[in-house]
């Protein structure tokens, strides 16, 4: 069974960093590109982050470029996403996702139960 678990969402002021992480299971985890997409309320789901299959190249949504870092251990089967000085828009429930950035946000894709970011003062 495929399985995505993901950890680390919570309430953060503006500028804050929080750390997700999920752990991957149930399939080949080298052969998929993996992603971060995240959904506000109200909103569609928005691609965030890919990393490349062995961790070579990595993909930014332009506006958390610079801010955001991910990151995956083939050993451990985990992808993470740093996130630095955050700010209000990124409030929203973050989902770890197996494929692109088309991909990820479809319905039926393959993603986790999510975790919750919530940024605010």
């Amino acid at each position: 069974e495929v399985q995505l678990v993901e950890s680390g969402g919570g309430l953060v002021q503006p500028g804050g960093s929080l750390k997700l992480s999920c752990a991957a299971s149930g399939f080949t985890f080298t052969n998929y590109f993996m992603s971060w997409v995240r959904q506000s309320p109200g909103k569609e789901f928005e691609w965030v982050s890919g990393v490349t299959a062995f961790g070579r190249n990595t993909y930014y949504l332009p506006s958390v470029k610079g801010r955001f870092t991910v990151s995956r251990d083939n050993v451990k089967n985990t992808i993470t996403l740093q996130m630095n000085n955050l700010t209000t828009e990124d409030t929203g429930m973050y989902y770890c996702a197996r494929g692109g950035s088309s991909e990820s946000i479809q319905a039926g894709a393959i993603r986790g139960q999510g975790t919750q970011v919530t940024v605010s003062s």
